[in-house]
């Protein structure tokens, strides 16, 4: 899937159209700052002087890491994976009290966490397996599964798209997750894995340099692959794997999709090997504080909108950023133009 789905290169013809609508808007130039960015970035996805937001959400998938069993890179128990999508079932997560605030459609999939949940209204199954192999003594994918989660992720964003979603942002939860998220950085970056390496979940000093140890102990045994879907599948998750297909296919739709921090920036990274175009749809939510994600918004050239030391996953960055988008689609629709206004515009001074 990686290589087959082919994202559209960003059709700039409207853009002058589009900036001079911006430009015409009752405000000095550039005033509104990095929304009129914003605006002209969702006009130009859309391919419309009035782009619009139908049934923004978020999805969260959970899975699970056979590393995590061992208890080498995460200060918490594997079994919190499945205990925190009981929380999200239960509306009790930081991502539940966001989409209910900002009116965002929620959605919590079951990507591969090693637990067996009875069928509930609000949890979506798309298990590929109960967490992934201990990536210390193989992969910790089969390029089969793999390319099974690419797929569900995608399938997923085509559903939601199909009910009129067309703007997306995705949340994970996964014991282990972080350290995934390291090694892929640490190779479609080349960025050292010393630097890519943060807390995670709380990690205390003693626990990270076990981490560090553990994860390189990874590398030594696996190397550094060159392929996207190698990367993925040696060090990758069930969730990241499914969230990078959902960014793929989200592109793919020409939807606006908002990237949330650490985790779901490294399924970026992947997805940014495979198809390139994949940036011109994407919008930066936030500047987490996991050590290692402003590195990675430095490597994909990106500006994230909100820089509140969140380092907390479950999609919390993107569901706090959408209403910036709103309100920069808002204004580009609905705010008064010089003229609309009776107001002097600079250009007519004497």
């Amino acid at each position: 899937m990686l290589s087959t789905l082919r994202i559209p290169a960003l059709d700039k013809s409207l853009q002058a159209e589009l900036q001079q609508k911006i430009d015409q808007k009752t405000k000095p130039p550039g005033s509104l700052g990095r929304l009129e960015a914003l605006a002209l970035q969702a006009g130009l996805i859309q391919q419309s002087l009035h782009p619009m937001m139908h049934k923004p959400g978020i999805i969260v998938f959970a899975g699970d890491h056979g590393v995590a069993e061992l208890g080498l890179v995460n200060p918490y128990p594997q079994a919190v994976t499945a205990q925190m999508v009981y929380n999200f079932l239960n509306g009790g997560a930081a991502i539940n009290i966001f989409c209910a605030v900002h009116n965002l459609g929620l959605c919590v999939v079951d990507a591969g966490v090693n637990h067996d949940f009875a069928p509930h209204a609000d949890l979506v199954d798309r298990k590929v397996a109960r967490g992934t192999q201990n990536y210390l003594l193989g992969k910790a994918m089969t390029e089969s599964a793999c390319n099974e989660a690419l797929e569900a992720g995608a399938a997923l964003v085509r559903e939601k798209q199909a009910a009129g979603c067309n703007v997306i942002g995705f949340g994970e939860m996964g014991i282990g997750n972080s350290a995934s998220a390291a090694l892929i950085m640490h190779c479609i970056t080349g960025i050292p894995l010393e630097d890519c390496v943060g807390a995670g979940t709380g990690s205390h000093a003693a626990q990270l340099e076990l981490k560090k140890k553990t994860l390189q102990q990874a590398l030594d045994k696996h190397g550094v692959p060159t392929d996207a879907l190698d990367i993925l599948a040696t060090y990758g998750g069930f969730e990241i794997a499914m969230i990078c297909g959902a960014i793929l296919q989200a592109a793919a739709l020409r939807m606006i999709v908002v990237i949330d921090g650490f985790i779901v920036t490294a399924a970026l990274l992947v997805a940014f090997k495979a198809q390139p175009a994949v940036l011109d749809y994407c919008v930066f939510a936030h500047g987490s504080h996991e050590k290692g994600h402003r590195a990675m918004l430095d490597y994909l050239g990106a500006q994230p909108l909100l820089l509140l030391d969140l380092r907390l996953g479950e999609g919390t960055g993107a569901a706090l950023a959408m209403p910036l988008l709103q309100s920069a689609i808002g204004f580009l629709n609905h705010m008064a133009t010089f003229t609309q206004a009776g107001v002097s515009d600079r250009s007519t001074q004497a």
